[in-house]
């Protein structure tokens, strides 16, 4: 398993020493692929710098992206992290099984660990285009930790696990980038609305269920390429039936 297939991913950070630890961190644990979503400060300021030490190259070799999509484009699986949860905030991993779940799938393809905004994290149409969330067990009384704290605390568990993962073997199984499994939702939602199986209202509701168990499956190329396959026969189906019902109708004129 590569370490050089896993990314950090933060979102729309605001703190330059936040940016720079966070350098650092993935320095100390052997993670070099740093994604600025867009970034509310430069992170090539001095203070970032500093705190990033011998770092800095990491700064320097971090790429910006618009959006999350566009950061987690050629990525396999990504892990959000977050501490609120809700209807659509469950089946939380801690950090040490996440690392543990996140191991293997480098062997698959590339991997993200997706971390939010200082002050409010993610948001939940940001954490649908993640296929796992993490949550840091905390005290609830300061539920909230520090971004770069948050970072250290998941590198550390990921470079644990790896130190007694070297031995597994590598499959050839390659894992659906997240560009592909937008592809396949945006199919889903088309073919599940025209069957009236999604409420066109809210079609987002069982949407997000779907993308919940199919990212606790890890859907590999071809998997994506049978349930479009599904999706496209339902097309078919509901096609010949919607032609039937206008004949019939066209005959009782």
């Amino acid at each position: 398993m590569n370490l050089d297939k896993l990314c950090v991913v933060l979102v729309e950070p605001r703190g330059e020493r936040n940016i720079g630890s966070v350098a650092r961190a993935m320095g100390n644990f052997g993670i070099s692929d740093l994604r600025l979503v867009a970034p509310r400060t430069d992170h090539l300021q001095d203070e970032a710098r500093k705190m990033a030490v011998k770092a800095t190259v990491l700064l320097e070799q971090a790429t910006v992206y618009p959006d999350l999509a566009s950061a987690l484009a050629d990525c396999h699986f990504a892990y959000a992290t977050t501490r609120r949860f809700g209807k659509y905030r469950v089946d939380f991993l801690h950090p040490d099984s996440a690392a543990e779940h996140l191991l293997p799938l480098l062997d698959e393809g590339r991997v993200a660990l997706v971390f939010g905004r200082e002050e409010h994290g993610l948001m939940t149409e940001e954490l649908d285009l993640c296929q796992r969330l993490i949550t840091i067990p905390t005290n609830g009384a300061l539920a909230s930790m520090n971004l770069a704290q948050s970072v250290v605390i998941c590198l550390y568990e990921v470079a644990k696990h790896h130190g007694v993962a070297l031995g597994k073997k590598q499959t050839a199984r390659r894992l659906a980038s997240n560009s592909e499994l937008e592809i396949l939702f945006g199919h889903m939602r088309e073919s599940l609305l025209s069957i009236r199986y999604l409420n066109w209202q809210n079609p987002e509701h069982i949407l997000r269920s779907w993308r919940q168990m199919f990212g606790r499956a890890g859907l590999d190329d071809r998997e994506v390429r049978i349930v479009r396959g599904l999706m496209s026969e339902i097309d078919r189906v509901e096609g010949e039936r919607r032609v039937l019902a206008k004949e019939t109708d066209d005959d009782n004129l």
